[in-house]
């Protein structure tokens, strides 16, 4: 390596199109110059530091750009660990950075998008943004006009003790009246230990198509649930954040989004199992049940085999445990056997009044057997006594 040899403009322009993207020493080392020399030409070429000349940010200047604070840890196991923001390390002299490539940062960000707020994010700041990112920054300026997001005032919490004194209103109004969302209040209303609670709302009213069209208009336009709920005024929206659970088993908008496409709400549902079994349309739940009690019966028919009882197993073999087998005209639900059955009810557990013991019976009982012969001895004691002093008395 010469002293002293100039610059040369393929040079110039190889340190111009790499820097920032390839390590100090590796550019050093494919010009044949010094890390000096490199650093030195870079600052005549005015081309600003190192992390700032890649395809990349520094997570610092990220939560900067995004959050207007600088990185935390709280960051770190939120967004790197929790919810998988792609970070890479580079390395610049001796020390190593953190930084987040800007391709990979919108691809992981149009996946997460209801954790990220874009009112406060400058328009173009990390570059060319994607088209959804127009229709998300619309929705946040408006979220963060019509709500608040500051600590909660005395004077709010007055007017808050005192629209739940009404008995007027219910959660929505009084989130609209405070410009807070619902679950905000519910959960002041608790911090404060207020033992008032807010009108509850008509759940009887069924959703329309018109609904469910604009439940799929607010998701795809990125709006959040309370958005969402001014929609459809007549449901709250934790009605249409149980609603979405029902039909996609999760609440995160994000993830509903990505499950519709490009299709409406009701559109590629999940597979829902049996830990869905609530959710399940009453369809599902007979088709649910038939194949369980199937199940149940070829167990414990397999289990009896493997004992090595001989004995002819009956049709009937839960009657024991079912609320509507008698014994003398037998199944009550019409069933033909056991094993096919969807109408089991499990007979419901009774306490004894004076033991507490656990009882299973098909009839209402007030005491247990034990206790039943145990009141009988001690009424014949009573009935003894009460007899003797009479014969007493006669005498």
């Amino acid at each position: 390596m010469g002293q002293g040899r100039n610059w040369t403009a393929e040079e110039d322009e190889y340190l111009s199109e790499f820097w920032g993207t390839v390590p100090i020493d590796s550019i050093a080392k494919h010009l044949h110059r010094s890390k000096n020399a490199i650093l030195i030409r870079k600052e005549r070429l005015g081309l600003g530091a190192f992390l700032d000349g890649g395809d990349y940010v520094s997570l610092n200047q990220l939560m900067l750009t995004l959050f207007n604070r600088p990185v935390h840890r709280y960051d770190i196991t939120s967004y790197v660990e929790n919810r998988g923001l792609p970070v890479r390390y580079q390395r610049v002299g001796n020390c190593r950075f953190r930084v987040v490539k800007i391709d990979e940062f919108w691809k992981w960000a149009e996946k997460n998008v209801c954790f990220l707020d874009f009112s406060r994010f400058e328009e173009n700041a990390l570059g060319a943004e994607p088209a959804w990112v127009a229709d998300k920054r619309s929705a946040d300026c408006i979220r963060s006009y019509q709500i608040k997001t500051t600590p909660w005032t005395p004077l709010e919490d007055d007017k808050l003790r005192h629209l739940l004194e009404m008995q007027k209103y219910g959660y929505t109004e009084i989130a609209q009246m405070l410009q807070r969302t619902e679950g905000a209040v519910v959960r002041r209303i608790s911090d404060l230990g207020i033992k008032e609670r807010a009108v509850k709302a008509d759940n009887h009213q069924l959703w329309t198509d018109e609904d469910f069209r604009q439940l799929s208009i607010g998701i795809k336009a990125f709006e959040s649930y309370e958005q969402i709920q001014k929609r459809i005024p007549y449901k709250s929206s934790k009605a249409i954040r149980g609603r979405v659970y029902k039909s996609y088993l999760t609440e995160n908008l994000d993830k509903v989004r990505a499950m519709i496409g490009k299709d409406d709400f009701g559109d590629n549902l999940p597979e829902k199992k049996i830990g869905h079994f609530r959710l399940m349309s009453p369809e599902e739940r007979d088709s649910v049940k038939g194949v369980l009690s199937a199940l149940a019966g070829d167990l414990l028919q397999l289990a009896r085999m493997k004992s090595g009882v001989s004995e002819e197993y009956s049709d009937y073999w839960q009657k024991d445990m079912c609320q509507n087998w008698n014994d003398i005209f037998g199944c009550e639900a019409g069933e033909k056997c056991c094993d096919s059955c969807i109408s089991f009810c499990r007979i419901k557990a009774q306490y004894c009044k004076r033991c507490g013991f656990t009882v299973l019976s098909r009839k209402a009982i007030t005491f247990c057997d034990p206790c039943k012969e145990a009141r009988k001895k001690s009424a014949q004691k009573k009935w003894a006594v009460l007899n003797a002093r009479k014969n007493l008395r006669k005498e």
